[in-house]
């Protein structure tokens, strides 16, 4: 199954979290599982870093640094991606998690994530 993370879900899995659940943590170290960070998710980490906020103590290289050493794929935004975000309902206005909700529906790939209004999108995106 290819498994896109959504930033929090990321974040939490290279921090070995205890907000991660046991059932999200079971899906990423499957050895039946391609886990895949899009770019999306490292250029929100940089910018809420660059800009202080305490829940992102990462900077963007950081994050990318441990992405990789984890062997995290990378899912790079296309124009594709970027204008399918015009397509989807206004569950969420958040511009990353829309972005990350276009991008696992064209690939397609399975999103795992921690916010409900963004598993209202689709029943292929896991709530966890």
């Amino acid at each position: 199954m290819n498994l896109l993370l959504d930033t929090h879900i990321a974040l939490w899995a290279i921090a070995d979290s205890p907000r991660l659940s046991p059932d999200a943590r079971k899906l990423i170290t499957s050895s039946k599982t391609t886990i895949w960070v899009s770019a999306a998710s490292i250029w929100e980490i940089a910018i809420k870093h660059s800009l202080g906020r305490a829940n992102m103590p990462l900077s963007g290289h950081e994050a990318l640094g441990y992405f990789n050493e984890a062997g995290y794929r990378l899912l790079p935004v296309d124009a594709q991606h970027a204008a399918a975000v015009g397509d989807l309902p206004s569950h969420h206005q958040d511009p990353f998690d829309r972005i990350l909700v276009a991008q696992a529906l064209l690939e397609p790939m399975r999103l795992i994530t921690h916010d409900p209004l963004v598993a209202r999108y689709s029943d292929t995106i896991i709530s966890a």
